[in-house]
């Protein structure tokens, strides 16, 4: 081909991206927040955390401690039926200038009879947050009657100027009772008294400041100027000045390129999946967009790449003309502004629910854009900052989809192309980014649940190794980890070296002795009884190395086994308030003759949820506080203290009555028992023990805590009998648990053995992947959604023994109002078009209630079977939709 000519690889431009396993993310603390929103990080390495129920947070760099620094009094909920407020503190940033002025900007809702989301400055001086500080600065007018869209990201540029962004406050959900509706497209309806289903009056009016990205120069007395190059100058009749950008949605994430003097943000877009070009407009697109100066982005009158919606009268539910983006026209009755608008700027990125034929990378799902910083390494001196090949590029996110861009521009800025970055890295709703003095890249996530406290929420920062990287240990393991003497062990470590180098393995057994391997697996006798830790050290060839975690092998006892029998019912879940049969049993190697019957312990319990779904039956989990006894058997614990009899020092029983009520108790034994102590309790000292885990500490004050009780709470169940199954909702799993402690060997702990069998609840949730037709599944609220908007369509519920069950139950929800359509229901088996076994309508509902339960009588059936609900509901269209919202299925 060509001349055959060799290629000169010296002149090709394109540098290769940093890999992946280069970056990782280090926690700095861990599911402690409720509802985050946006972050600042201080010029110590501090951080500032605003929750948008009003606290403000502090993460202390040095002491790796959060704590509530401060709690405005904020509007974040509402109390109208149907109404989820979005309001609360929705943004903050430091002043460019702190390290002198010590200003922390916040744009909050105020409660109180003013409906105003408020730009306002206070001082954070010596961990110290001033609320009685507030200076004023700016009051953005919205209304509360129904939610949504707030914006609230603060930004400074490297002129020192601020920068908020505002939402259109307006509703995406249909309005109730009313024949024609928005249907996730434009919301442009501008009756009378209609207005927040009028996204003309915010962000399509000149004359208002939501939807809305501003501009200002704060002044030191807390007022503020207009700088030169906003969209209207000062001065100009039905505008307002403040404005920089106009014609968005919900900007809720916005950022400045310190160099170029760019300004980025991720604008949140409508729902609707469809495009309807002729009678509404385009399906809803979510959109990273970029100013290099001031403009119109163009909603509510177009969207993406300035596809354009269709004016729509509500009254008659007629069509009209799509909107010019040349020469867009705002004739609301609602618009205060001018009625020319400026002529609409294309989104930079733009993607909608299905894959992108624009920009394919950003894949499919839920949407919620986000704008990141544009990194420049030459600004920051930490270890730790990203390599120059990001130099220049902005970082952009999404909250749902879980990926993070870095954006190549041309060298007018426009957009070149983006590559994944640091995507080895996992995201929980990554709600802001932003670069610290250090130069790492900090990351706040929201975790994954709306409205709520979430376990995987968090704060972090994402590292980035140069240059050789350590070994990767994934997780060490033996063969056996108790037994009769001698016992034989094989350990194996499952370790990597990313730069091929060969390794090295040091082994720690836990006796004293270490062995060397130059394989990553080492096999070894003791002959003596006692409990040994096994750790090893990986080292590459460059001297660099990994330690492993431990794991405990137990020489000279054997764990006993424990087990537990189901005796007849239904063999795939349970049906609340029917009598479960159980037997359990144990066995133990070193002699069934040594097993004291009074070690077994049954006890049920109920369960919102465990981690795999797949471990229904036969799930093993160790009962801590059975765990922390076996422990202070084992450990000089029992020279000093007893149960419940007298000893040198307190009971057990008196230790958890004393701490029962106190704030803070567990962690509080837990140092007691790791470092030890005197005072207390009398003179005796209480010797530290340096050497135990805090897993162990753990369980060892569970199990004294657990003694606070009056000892009902721990009376075990007989070995074998029958239990009533009572879960608190409907919802939950039913867990029976068998535990056995047995007595130990000389020379070796008592060890524990346990068996729990996880009874599915007969309340069946939706997944996402389960065989569907006509039905979309949302996740909301931490559950999945099953959505019904066609006209008929079908869902597979799964597999399942139908011994006893009478009935299907099927939860239905709606937002604002019932559907229009009237929903009816089948019950087939193993096929969409398989033999019906129940019929049931949905009721209707009464004034108020945003949700039914529609009952489904179903025939006597027995063994198993897979259940397919086929639903249907006439007179569905695109012009006449409706929706009904199931949030699982029950059986009874």
């Amino acid at each position: 081909i060509g001349d055959n000519e060799n290629l000169n690889y010296k002149k090709a431009k394109s540098q290769i991206p940093p890999a992946a396993d280069r970056f990782s993310k280090v926690m700095l603390t861990e599911g402690k927040f409720f509802e985050p929103t946006e972050m600042t990080v201080l010029p110590n390495n501090d951080v500032l955390i605003s929750q948008r129920r009003g606290e403000i947070m502090l993460y202390k760099a040095d002491t790796k401690e959060l704590k509530e620094v401060a709690k405005l009094d904020v509007y974040f909920s509402s109390t109208a039926p149907g109404v989820n407020a979005e309001e609360g503190v929705l943004g903050l940033q430091k002043d460019p200038d702190f390290a002198k002025n010590n200003w922390v900007y916040v744009y909050y809702s105020p409660t109180g009879t003013e409906s105003v989301n408020r730009l306002s400055r206070f001082k954070f001086k010596n961990d110290v947050f001033d609320v009685s500080s507030e200076q004023v600065i700016l009051d953005v007018a919205s209304q509360r009657d129904i939610c949504c869209h707030t914006g609230g990201s603060i930004a400074f540029g490297p002129d020192g100027l601020l920068y908020v962004s505002t939402g259109d406050n307006s509703t995406p959900f249909n309005e109730r009772e009313a024949k024609y509706v928005n249907n996730g497209y434009a919301p442009l309806n501008d009756m009378p008294g209609r207005e927040q289903y009028d996204a003309r009056r915010s962000s399509g009016n000149t004359n208002d400041l939501r939807g809305k990205i501003l501009r200002i120069k704060v002044n030191e007395d807390g007022s503020y100027d207009i700088p030169e190059g906003n969209l209207f100058p000062k001065g100009t009749p039905k505008t307002r000045p403040e404005i920089y950008t106009m014609g968005h949605r919900n900007p809720y994430r916005i950022s400045i390129d310190m160099k170029r003097n760019y300004l980025y943000w991720g604008d949140v877009g409508p729902d609707s999946r469809a495009d309807s070009l002729k009678t509404r407009g385009p399906r809803g697109y979510d959109e990273v967009n970029q100013a290099q100066k001031a403009g119109n982005y163009g909603w509510p009158l177009f969207i993406a790449d300035n596809k354009p919606y269709v004016a729509y009268d509500y009254a008659t539910g007629k069509s009209g003309e799509p909107f010019n983006p040349e020469k867009p026209i705002n004739n609301s009755k609602n618009n205060t502004g001018l009625t020319e608008l400026p002529s609409a700027n294309s989104a930079f990125i733009f993607y909608d629910y299905g894959n992108s034929a624009d920009f394919p990378q950003t894949t499919s799902g839920g949407r919620n854009a986000m704008a990141g910083p544009t990194y420049y390494s030459d600004m920051y001196e930490g270890t730790e900052k990203l390599p120059s090949y990001y130099d220049g590029k902005p970082i952009v996110y999404d909250w749902v989809r879980g990926w993070m861009f870095a954006v190549h521009l041309n060298e007018d800025g426009s957009f070149s192309k983006m590559e994944p970055f640091a995507s080895d890295i996992k995201l929980n709703a990554l709600i802001d980014m932003e670069v610290g003095p250090d130069g790492r890249v900090y990351l706040l996530e929201y975790g994954n649940g709306w409205f709520s406290q979430n376990a995987d929420s968090g704060l972090s920062y994402i590292q980035y190794k140069e240059g050789n990287r350590p070994p990767v240990i994934d997780g060490i393991s033996v063969d056996v980890n108790n037994g009769k003497l001698p016992l034989t062990v094989t350990a194996k470590v499952d370790a990597r070296e990313r730069e091929k180098d060969p390794m090295t393995y040091t082994w720690n057994l836990g006796n004293g002795e270490t062995k060397e391997t130059k394989v990553p697996e080492l096999k070894y006798t003791y002959t003596k009884a006692g409990d040994y830790k096994i750790t090893v050290e990986v080292k590459d060839d460059k001297g660099e190395t990994a330690s492993s975690e431990s794991v405990l092998v137990v020489a000279g006892n054997s764990r006993p086994e424990v087990s537990i029998e189901i005796i007849g019912g239904n063999s795939s879940f349970f049906l609340p308030g029917s009598q479960i049969e159980y037997n359990a049993t144990v066995t133990d190697a070193d002699g069934n003759e040594k097993i004291v019957n009074d070690n077994i312990f049954v006890s049920v319990d109920y369960l919102e949820q465990i981690d795999n779904e797949e471990e229904y039956l036969g799930h093993q989990e160790a009962s801590a506080a059975a765990t922390g006894k076996a422990l202070t058997q084992s450990m000089d614990c029992k020279a000093c203290h007893k149960e419940a009899e007298k000893s040198v020092g307190p009971t057990y029983v008196e230790v958890a009555q004393k701490y029962k009520n106190k704030s803070g108790a567990m962690a509080y034994l837990q140092g007691k028992i790791e470092s030890g102590g005197s005072g207390v309790w009398g003179e005796v000292m209480m010797p530290a023990h340096p050497n135990i885990t805090k897993e162990e500490s753990r369980q060892i004050t569970s199990y004294i805590m657990a003694l606070a009780d009056d000892g009902a709470k721990n009376q075990s169940l007989p070995a074998k009998g029958k239990v009533k199954a009572e879960p608190k909702n409907p919802a939950q799993l039913m867990r029976i648990t068998a535990t056995y402690t047995d007595e130990g060997e000389a020379g070796a702990i008592p060890l524990i053995g346990t068996k729990s069998v996880i009874l599915p609840s007969s309340t069946i949730a939706f997944k996402e992947d389960m065989k569907k037709e006509g039905v979309g599944v949302r996740n909301f609220n931490g559950g999945a959604m099953a959505i019904l908007d066609q006209a008929k369509g079908w869902f597979e519920l799964g597999t399942f023994d139908f011994t006893g069950v009478r009935s299907v139950s099927l939860n239905a929800r709606f937002f604002r109002q019932p559907p229009k359509a009237q929903y009816s229901f089948e019950v087939r088996l193993n096929a969409p078009d398989g033999p019906v076994i129940g019929r049931g309508s949905m009721p209707k509902a009464k004034a108020g209630e945003r949700n039914v339960m529609i009952n489904v009588p179903i025939k006597a059936q027995t063994g198993n079977a897979s259940l397919y609900v086929i639903y249907s509901a006439p007179g569905v269209t695109e012009e006449e939709p409706s929706q009904l919202m199931l949030s699982n299925a029950s059986f009874n």
